[in-house]
């Protein structure tokens, strides 16, 4: 079998404390809940997590899919890199995975800390919560079918960053999170199962830095319905919403925990500066 190709020559870029990481998701009575509200579905929104602090995203109705966006609070440059996080990890995000950010700062900005489906990898190579794919789009949509539509992922997401003074242009690829995809065998291309997700089911993660989180509620809903192609119907009647929750963590399980430093490259990336 081939070795993946990401390997250090030591691990420890990717070394973490999972005791720690274990406490954070597991000691939820020393949490203290600070912000819970439900994204309608078919639509999308924008909130803060501050750095020591977790986020959880539920699955409040069933089954539904979510397109997730982040970026450092204080500098929207540095964003989630969903490509290089696939690469770091693997193609669907599990617990003690982390959200990688942007050239050029690459460090982690939030850690994988609870996740209620626990999917795994099933007989046709599908996983869940999703880096293969990205967000739909009306562009795309229109490239397809020929016609004008908004209701999808990327305009979600571009209106709900909109109070922040973003833009679609600080869209960037997701994490689809409970969403099941795989890579068929023939062709290599990108399929999608239905989502597994049941009333209650939640991903978690533990913010390692400030962060401004943007979620969309896929208009395609649950993935059970075909979205393209000549069978394609509107998906309305399997969308469901989904719900948010960010708690406080008790000061006692954040001892000996720091925000991840940037990226030590020091180089000039291959410019000469004459002086």
């Amino acid at each position: 079998m081939p070795t993946p190709l990401y390997e250090a020559k030591s691990a420890k870029f990717l070394t973490l404390d999972k005791a720690f990481y274990e406490r954070i998701g597991n000691e939820t009575a020393a949490r203290s809940r600070v912000l819970e509200f439900v994204i309608p579905m078919r639509t999308g929104k924008a909130w803060e997590v501050r750095a020591g602090q977790v986020c959880r995203i539920v699955a409040v109705q069933g089954a539904q899919v979510g397109d997730l966006n982040l970026w450092n609070l204080h500098n929207p440059r540095e964003r989630f890199w969903a490509s290089r996080t696939k690469q770091l990890h693997s193609a669907h995000m599990r617990v003690y995975d982390r959200f990688w950010s942007t050239l050029p700062y690459l460090r982690p900005m939030a850690t994988v800390t609870g996740d209620s489906i626990q999917y795994g990898y099933d007989e046709d190579g599908a996983g869940c919560h999703d880096l293969l794919g990205t967000r739909c789009d009306p562009y795309v949509h229109k490239m397809l079918t020929g016609e004008e539509l908004d209701c999808c992922c990327h305009s979600n997401l571009t209106r709900a960053i909109a109070p922040y003074r973003l833009t679609e242009l600080d869209v960037h690829d997701v994490l689809n999170v409970f969403q099941v995809t795989g890579l068929t065998v023939e062709r290599h291309q990108y399929y999608c199962k239905p989502c597994p997700a049941k009333k209650g089911d939640y991903f978690e993660f533990f913010a390692e830095i400030d962060l401004l989180c943007a979620l969309s509620a896929c208009p395609h809903g649950d993935m059970t319905l075909p979205i393209w192609g000549p069978h394609a119907v509107d998906p309305i009647q399997i969308c469901r919403p989904l719900g948010v929750e960010v708690y406080e963590v008790d000061k006692n399980l954040l001892e000996g925990w720091s925000e991840p430093r940037v990226a030590d490259y020091a180089g000039l990336r291959g410019f000469n500066i004459q002086t």
